[in-house]
């Protein structure tokens, strides 16, 4: 059964806004399927909005929490075809970048139609499922790696970060791992996989979102601090900040504020310094925007 998604709730004033200049690097963009085709094999349709609603909405939480520049991910909702990620990319403007989809064995000439118009990566889904295999995405690293592209990863670092540990470290792309790894909260900051996680960020190897809080946690979100205070200490340089627009597939998830999402991030990252490198320096430099 396809259900449909909630719209976004409108985000409350944060305690203190973004940096200027701040990146949001995990937003999805939606339209309904009059605008965009829907994937047959999708689990959810989005919300009955068309995509400047959704626009409008996005643009509404940037102004409230302070920020400058965000990367849309494309959504499995859509499939391989990345349409409407394209469209909304080029909506926004200079301020947008995009991460897209692409099955295994996809020829260059769809990975160069995709770089031309911004989008700086591929996502792997291991949580969802999706059409682009392990192996698959190993066979395009060289590809992405070439035309300064990376590959983005949404795992659960509990149930697969021990195994591909080496393999991530051997790819010659960068790595971009969703929502601090989808761990296991309960098991804290040094279950293996989660360790894992963090030695591969120390080490420069990999980046991580300090997104989807609320999908592993409950607000305030407390329960997630210890392990997003080991990510940053591990190395501030290789993190980034997410808010996850318009929150979909929520699944047993309760919608989240987003001024919530980002007073989480500021009661743990407590440094101008760390601020600034995570929502600024480091997303600026990874999505090629300009300073």
């Amino acid at each position: 059964m396809i259900s449909t998604s909630a719209p976004p709730r409108p985000a409350s004033p944060p305690q203190e806004k973004a940096p200027a200049g701040a990146v949001d690097t995990h937003i999805h963009m939606l339209a309904g399927a009059s605008e965009f085709a829907l994937s047959d094999a999708r689990v959810e349709d989005p919300a009955p909005l068309d995509m400047d609603r959704f626009l409008a909405a996005y643009r509404a939480q940037c102004d409230t929490l302070g920020i400058a520049r965000c990367v849309i991910v494309h959504s499995i909702i859509y499939g391989t075809d990345n349409a409407v990620t394209l469209e909304a990319i080029r909506r926004i403007g200079p301020n947008a970048r995009g991460i897209g989809l692409l099955p295994d064995g996809a020829p260059e000439a769809d990975l160069d139609a995709l770089a031309q118009a911004g989008i700086k990566g591929l996502r792997l889904n291991y949580v969802h499922g999706g059409v682009l295999s392990w192996d698959g995405a190993k066979a395009l690293a060289p590809m992405l790696a070439a035309r300064g592209m990376h590959l983005q990863m949404l795992v659960n670092a509990d149930k697969h970060l021990v195994d591909l540990q080496d393999e991530i470290r051997a790819l010659p792309c960068p790595v971009v791992f969703d929502h601090i790894g989808w761990p296991n909260v309960a098991a804290g900051p040094n279950e293996p996989g989660f360790a894992a996680l963090r030695a591969l960020v120390a080490d420069g190897a990999a980046y991580v979102k300090l997104s989807g809080l609320y999908r592993v946690a409950d607000a305030p979100f407390l329960d997630t601090d210890p392990l997003v205070a080991s990510l940053v200490t591990a190395n501030p340089q290789r993190c980034l900040w997410g808010s996850d627009f318009p929150y979909i597939m929520l699944a047993d998830a309760k919608m989240p504020d987003a001024g919530g999402l980002l007073d989480a991030f500021h009661r743990v990252v407590t440094r101008a310094a760390d601020r600034q490198t995570i929502m600024v320096d480091a997303p600026t430099a990874l999505y090629g925007f300009a300073d």
